[in-house]
């Protein structure tokens, strides 16, 4: 992925030398969470939030705000996926890049990445979302794509969307084929389906079995 491609440099850092009024007037225009500080010799320092830049007087100095600064970054070489955790770890919608000397040289914006995400074969080739979930200690990925794979699917991605009490939330991409007989597949290795297709029909088969008994009883 050309994810050097979207640093951006239109924004440069504010110093600390420079007002509150400055940082402030820069997120009235701006719909940044954050915003790149420097010292004096252009050393990248961290970035101000714009909740921390309103809480100060717009006469004071930025190095007033010095303990306020929140020194995340990412490295021009550093994996997409890993930029996005970065995005996410620290609640931000910028992510200053420094290249391998420490030198600032831009920043990601959150929504380019996740457009570039969304280019991936889990989100561009079609296919059927799948939501299983199982015990953390009990599950795998490989036996997760011997499950898809021994239906005649194919596996276009895979990630643990939710962990909670001790489960994982698996969401799965397939393509190639129907969902019916790789969930009942996973049932037999005692995955939960959290959600899937319509085409479950081993849902369908329970509720009619259940609607017939019901009627039955109610003879």
């Amino acid at each position: 992925m050309g994810l050097q491609n979207l640093i951006i440099n239109d924004i440069k850092p504010l110093q600390l030398e420079d007002k509150v009024s400055e940082i402030q007037q820069l997120f009235n225009q701006l719909t940044y969470s954050h915003i790149p500080i420097k010292n004096k010799e252009d050393v990248y320092l961290g970035c101000i939030s714009e909740t921390d830049a309103h809480c100060f007087n717009c006469g004071d100095l930025l190095k007033d705000l010095g303990y306020t600064i929140e020194g995340f970054f990412v490295r021009e070489t550093t994996n997409w996926l890993d930029v996005l955790e970065a995005f996410a770890q620290n609640s931000t919608n910028i992510m200053p890049v420094l290249n391998e000397s420490n030198t600032y040289i831009g920043y990601y914006e959150l929504n380019d990445v996740i457009g570039l995400f969304s280019e991936t074969p889990f989100f561009a080739e079609i296919g059927s979302i799948l939501v299983v979930e199982k015990g953390l200690a009990d599950y795998s990925f490989s036996e997760l794509s011997q499950i898809v794979e021994s239906n005649n699917g194919k596996l276009l991605g895979a990630f643990i969307s939710k962990i909670e009490n001790d489960v994982a939330h698996i969401t799965l991409k397939i393509g190639n084929t129907g969902l019916n007989e790789i969930m009942q597949t996973f049932r037999r290795y005692s995955y939960n389906i959290v959600s899937g297709h319509e085409e479950d029909t081993y849902i369908q088969s329970l509720k009619e079995r259940s609607d017939y008994l019901n009627k039955y009883l109610n003879m």
